[in-house]
């Protein structure tokens, strides 16, 4: 019998509309990428299993819509995150400029435990456009507005090129699971509603 602990973890990605969020998560977990746009509608979400440190984890992600008439959707999505990844386009100032709304909307709406040690990571995508000539926003500009943000973790990625993604969510799990350990609240509520069960059928782990 397996003595391995499955941890739910749950993720989720915010930004501007076009930023590619749908088109990263699609990459990493199907390994397609899509020309065509079709903005989310309302928040989706995709699952990936892996295997980090002889724990099985299973990574859930949801794509949030950046549209702002969807963002009265926040509080269900928000609740009992692991981890929170913001994305913007390094070609689009503004998608970068709205990163302090994001972060601050996510905090508000997901009132975590300790707002100042919750996890997050930031994603600069869509590096392989014209060769990175149209970029907009510099590595140092990003990286400095990590620092301001208690140094989060940052990654310039492509989608479309699958550049730095796997490597990008393979860390995103690493913090996830960290915050885990130091709150097994959501997790608890998620086992409470069950107490005969493991009562009868012996130890639930």
């Amino acid at each position: 019998m397996s003595s391995r602990r499955r941890t739910l973890l749950k993720v989720i990605v915010l930004g501007d509309s076009g930023v590619g969020k749908t088109s990263l998560m699609n990459q990493y977990v199907h390994k397609k990428f899509s020309q065509q746009y079709k903005a989310t509608i309302g928040a989706d979400f995709v699952t990936k299993e892996l295997l980090i440190d002889d724990r099985l984890v299973t990574l859930q992600i949801w794509d949030t819509a950046g549209q702002e008439r969807f963002q009265s959707l926040g509080v269900a999505f928000y609740r009992g995150a692991d981890c929170c990844v913001l994305a913007y386009d390094v070609n689009v100032m503004r998608s970068f400029d709205t990163l302090d709304n994001w972060h601050e909307e996510f905090l508000r709406q997901a009132n975590p435990s300790n707002p100042r040690t919750f996890p997050f990571i930031l994603l600069g995508n869509k590096i392989d456009i014209d060769g990175g000539n149209s970029r907009v926003v510099s590595e140092k500009k990003a990286k400095d507005w990590c620092a301001s943000k208690v140094n989060i973790p940052y990654f310039e990625t492509s989608a479309k090129e699958d550049y730095n993604v796997d490597a990008a969510f393979l860390s995103i799990a690493k913090t996830a699971l960290a915050n885990e350990h130091d709150q097994d609240i959501y997790f608890q509520a998620v086992h409470d509603p069950v107490p005969e069960t493991e009562q009868k059928g012996g130890c639930a782990c």
